[in-house]
């Protein structure tokens, strides 16, 4: 190999790796791996990209079967109507905490939830959505009942 075929092969080396690096740090919403919509939300000051589970499989499929989820990303569960609602987190390896929230996107109440059980988290009050996060995230942040998630009104609507 000659002189400059070599220099161009290490050239073509360094822009390949330089454009992979460039495309990962670019990727739209690190922690999201889903073909789920993605929307932005807005807790007081904090900005967060959740997954909408809208649709009824999403919404019992939630985030099984996940081994991780980024620092301020969560899923966002919109359901047809207002009612009372229970979750549960089998088959679900992340601890996860859950905020219920009534169909102005006020928080009803939070609740903190331990990977793989079957025992039954419930809203105190009708429920139009909940958000999934980390365990912790809404202590951690300070966020409480009455506070207002911004955005869900603009999720994608629940469908059947």
């Amino acid at each position: 190999m000659t002189k400059i075929q070599t220099k161009r092969t290490s050239l073509i080396k360094i822009i390949l790796l330089f454009a992979t690096l460039l495309l990962t740090g670019f990727s739209c919403h690190a922690g999201l791996k889903s073909d789920l919509p993605i929307v932005q939300l807005k807790l007081g000051g904090k900005v967060i990209n959740v997954e909408v589970a809208n649709k009824v499989f999403a919404r019992e499929t939630g985030l099984m079967f996940r081994k991780e989820m980024g620092r301020d990303n969560g899923m966002l569960f919109v359901f047809p109507d207002t009612a009372p609602r229970a979750f549960w987190m089998k088959n679900t390896v992340i601890p996860l905490s859950i905020a219920f929230l009534d169909e102005k996107g006020a928080i009803l109440n939070v609740l903190e939830m331990p990977p793989e059980t079957e025992n039954s988290f419930l809203s105190k009050g009708a429920a139009k959505f909940a958000l999934e996060m980390n365990a912790g995230w809404f202590d951690s942040n300070h966020f409480k009942p009455g506070d207002v998630v911004e955005g869900v009104l603009n999720a994608p609507k629940a469908e059947e």
